[in-house]
């Protein structure tokens, strides 16, 4: 029986859960992160995806993104996941998929819930038990979102500029 499509709407905000087969890991040293960040950027330039947070933890991956178009969320996974696994495979002697089954994904249709989903991706590390502060952990978007490290990935989201803003007039 073949698979549902799946339905992701134009300019609304998607997040992407990925986890390993049988919560396995799927990042082992610094290198295979490197080179996950390295195809997840490309596969935003490509298809014209913002990512507006991430993480990557040992045995799983949370994005936020945002694509023009729907399509383009699978096409940008499908990219990934066709260099990242053979990658990862060839490099430890494996074979197969390493990920369980297709990505999670979640519309996130209000801001509210837009910041929620964003504080949650970022504090990932820290519920795991990780790191004390998110700002410890490498593999994310915390830095940049912070403002202390730019990625160039990394694309804010209008949501998350407005925090702080004045929106009164005196």
């Amino acid at each position: 029986m073949p698979r549902k499509p799946r339905f992701f709407l134009p300019n609304v905000p998607v997040h992407i859960v990925q986890r390993g087969a049988s919560r396995d890991p799927v990042f082992f040293e610094d290198e295979d992160y490197k080179a996950y960040a390295f195809w997840m950027e490309e596969a935003a330039v490509k298809y014209n995806v913002a990512i507006h947070a991430f993480v990557l933890m040992t045995n799983h991956v949370h994005i936020l993104l945002t694509a023009q178009s729907g399509a383009d969320v699978n096409q940008f996974m499908q990219h990934i996941g066709r260099r990242y696994v053979p990658f990862i495979n060839h490099k430890y002697g494996r074979s197969g998929s390493i990920w369980e089954g297709r990505f999670k994904s979640s519309l996130v249709q209000s801001d509210r819930y837009f910041l929620a989903v964003m504080r949650y991706i970022e504090l990932n590390p820290v519920r795991a038990n990780m790191v004390d502060h998110p700002s410890l952990y490498r593999w994310s978007s915390f830095h940049h979102n912070s403002g202390v490290k730019p990625l160039s990935f990394i694309t804010t989201h209008p949501v998350y500029s407005a925090l702080g803003r004045n929106t009164e007039e005196h």
